[in-house]
Formats: C-alpha cells, structure tokens, sequence
C-alpha cells in the first residue's frame, strides 16, 4: 500500500454501498492522506460525517453530470474510483434518458476532468448488466464501459493517466441488493418475494468488490477491462439459505420478472473471453487496438471466437445450500439479524 502514501483519493458515489466499502477499506490504512467523498445526496453525506468523525475524509456536494462540480472536486486527486451512476433497472426503463445523463454523459465529466487535472489512476465501476444489455441500465453501463475504454485506448500506455474498467456481478447485502428486502419481508412476517426460483445471479461480497479496484489500480493500463471469478446460486437457494440463517418459516412467492430483467448475468461476452487474460482469480480484457481502417476486416475474420463460451451465471460454480450460507456469514446484515 506504500503507492498511496501521502496521495488523495476521490471516490465519486462515495456515499453509496460501493463507496462506503472501499473508504472503510482506505480508512485502515494509514498511508491516503485525505480522502473526499463526491456525491448529490445531501442527506448521506451529512449522515457519513457524522458517523465517521475522521478529519481524513472530505466531502463534496456536486453531480457527475456537472462537468464544474466535478473540476472542483477534482484538484490534487491522485486516485480516483468512480462509482457514482444510476443503478435500479426499472427506474431506469421508465427514464432512460436520466440513465444515459448519469452513467454515460456524468462518466465523460469524470474522464474528461481527471485527465485534465493529472489524475494517476482511475477505476471506473461497471456491471454484468453490461455485457449483452437488455434493459436501459445495462445499455447506459455498456456505453459507459466504452466511453473509459475509447478514452483509455486513445490516451495511450504512456499516458500519465490510466483508465481502467471493473465489471461486477451481484454484490451481496449492497444498496439494491434483494438480500435486504428478503430480511425486511421475514422480520415482518411476509411471503418472501421471488422474481423467477431458477434465476441465477453473481455473489460476490464487497470486501471482493474492493478487492477487485485494488487490483485494477495495481495492475491495469489503459482501456483495461478487469473482471473477478464468482461463484453464483439460483433465488431459489438463496431465499432458503436465508430461511435456514434467520430460523424463518415464511412462504416463498413466485411474483414473476420485472422489468428488464435476465434469467442468468453475463460477466465475460464469448467475443471478450476469446481476448481475455487468466489472472488466477481475475479475468483481464485489453482494449481492441485495432483502428477505424476496417477494411481488411471484412476478408479476414477472427475464427477463435467460436470456440469459447460467455462466462456466465449459469455455467459458473454454483453454490450449494451450506455454501450459500456460509457465504451469506460473512455479511454484517446477515449477522446482526441472526436470532440469538
């Protein structure tokens, strides 16, 4: 950690659960000289300070979709992980637009402004939603991805800046998670409501959130797209893994799919997977370096692709029941809910 010594990192979304995640990793380190935390929401950041009491962590009001809030927030920021962006699929099905604002145009700001302030690192967060997008925020996320990778592909190895891309996949207990409304709906005495029982979905904590953005400011160059191996579960084990945690008997009901959503997520397309880079633990796409001559194209294809699969939530490991659980102890929410 001896890289981040006396350096200053911005966390853009800082307030959210992502944000929370990597400040509360950051905090423990004594080497990040300050800290400042980028958001609109007034309310959470008010919250934040006064939970925090740390002189280290500086806040700022402000908007990604504000390029001048942005710049201000901006200067002397070494590290920057950028996490701010709509995330619920059906608010943004209903307002598209509001997405492509926020997660494409507010992304531009962000890359725009960090390259313009000198900014070493940058970690831009991204989602499995990206990869063959169905719904509004999968297409807006996809676009962001391509903006951070065009404009890390156009600065160059050489560049003072790196852009960097990290995709994920469910994170377990985060805001949006259906592992808090689950909780909520056994306290209460509810059907445990459940979208489609063989839905799989990613579970990653976010302690391998953080871990992942780590890894990216430590080994990424620019137009880099980083990706960790997950295991994944159906909803089906996962509402029973969450019965057997909480000694609940509540019916599960089968409610049906919501707007945009998929039967399983795709973290690496077959067309990344056939360029991809194993890391152990990680998957790392280089950018496309080919350039806007696509002529030649047109004879000479790339016949390796067919020959590689999507990685993807169904054909990952899938947990089982006791490791589901044993995963699901792992999360603070899980463990203050547990009956005594």
């Amino acid at each position: 950690m001896s890289k981040y010594k006396d350096k200053t990192l911005l966390i853009t979304g800082g307030t959210g659960s992502f944000g929370n995640a990597v400040l509360n990793r950051f905090l423990d380190t004594p080497n990040f000289k300050e800290i400042r935390i980028f958001s609109r929401d007034e309310k959470k950041q008010d919250d934040m300070r006064h939970a925090l009491q740390n002189p280290k962590v500086k806040f700022y009001i402000g908007d990604v979709r504000d390029k001048r809030s942005v710049d201000g927030a901006m200067d002397g920021v070494d590290y920057l992980f950028h996490a701010a962006a709509l995330k619920q699929v059906p608010s943004c099905e209903f307002f598209p637009m509001q997405a492509v604002r926020t997660n494409v145009i507010g992304t531009e700001n962000v890359l725009d402004s960090a390259v313009e302030h000198g900014v070493k690192n940058v970690v831009v967060l991204s989602t499995d939603k990206a990869a063959y997008p169905i719904n509004a925020m999968g297409i807006s996320k996809a676009m962001m991805e391509k903006v951070a990778i065009a404009k890390g592909r156009q600065l160059g190895v050489e560049a003072k800046t790196t852009i960097c891309c990290t995709r994920y996949g469910n994170v377990m207990g985060s805001r949006g998670s259906v592992i808090p409304l689950w909780i909520d709906q056994i306290k209460e005495g509810k059907d445990i409501t459940i979208t489609d029982p063989g839905m799989t979905r990613y579970m990653m904590t976010l302690e391998d959130a953080v871990d992942l953005v780590l890894y990216a400011f430590e080994n990424g160059v620019n137009g880099d797209l980083f990706v960790q191996k997950a295991p994944a579960a159906t909803l089906s084990v996962l509402a029973n893994a969450l019965k057997e945690l909480l000694k609940a008997n509540n019916e599960v009901k089968t409610i049906g799919t919501r707007h945009g959503e998929k039967l399983y997520e795709t973290l690496v397309t077959r067309e990344e997977m056939a360029k991809s880079i194993d890391m152990g633990n990680y998957y790392r796409i280089p950018c496309d370096a080919r350039d806007l001559n696509y002529d030649k194209y047109f004879i000479e294809g790339e016949e390796k692709i067919s020959a590689f699969e999507d990685y993807h939530s169904h054909n990952t490991h899938r947990l089982s029941l006791d490791e589901m659980m044993k995963l699901l102890l792992k999360l603070d929410v899980i463990k203050e809910n547990i009956p005594g």
